[in-house]
């Protein structure tokens, strides 16, 4: 009967490393994970405790890698971000300045491992949208895309920063 191996794959900024054990030697295999992350290049921080290498618990994750010759966006992804918050946190990057595609948000959001379907993605950027959040309008192509939402007027008076200016309230009354 041929044993399980498992494949635990390691990547900081353009380095990556992968290490492959029988899932009997799991926990030797998760104990080289910090010699292996202290041979990339690059790496500052090579020591780790062994509750550290035996209990990975990334609260949050950042990668800012290249794929297809393209910059991905850099983001800090914590525990309880809806697709929503994702999608807002990318456009909110300079990669997001820029028209993006459907197909490149999604490329973008499995870089960090975050697979979602087209019909997911496609959803809440039309939510973010609609709430201004981003912008969306028909490329020459014909292919909606999308990009950060940029304000065109800015608060002038710390009146219009809390909440509303005299036109407002003018008119309003």
């Amino acid at each position: 009967m041929p044993s399980d191996t498992v494949k635990i794959r390691v990547k900081v900024g353009p380095s990556e490393a992968e290490v492959e054990a029988d899932l009997s030697h799991l926990r030797e295999a998760i104990g080289l994970i910090p010699e292996v992350l202290s041979k990339l290049p690059g790496q500052v921080r090579t020591e780790a405790s062994p509750a550290e290498a035996t209990l990975p618990r990334p609260s949050r994750a950042t990668v800012g890698v290249e794929a297809s010759g393209v910059a991905l966006p850099t983001i800090f992804i914590e525990k309880g971000d809806s697709l929503n918050d994702l999608v807002s946190k990318l456009f909110s990057d300079p990669w997001g300045k820029s028209p993006r595609k459907l197909s490149e948000v999604r490329e973008a959001l499995q870089s960090y491992g975050l697979n979602y379907p087209n019909q997911s993605v496609a959803v809440a950027l039309l939510r973010l949208a609609k709430s201004s959040r981003i912008r969306r309008f028909k490329s020459e192509g014909g292919e909606y895309v999308y990009t950060a939402s940029t304000s065109l007027i800015l608060p002038q008076s710390p009146q219009e920063l809390s909440g509303g200016s005299e036109l407002e309230k003018t008119v309003n009354v």
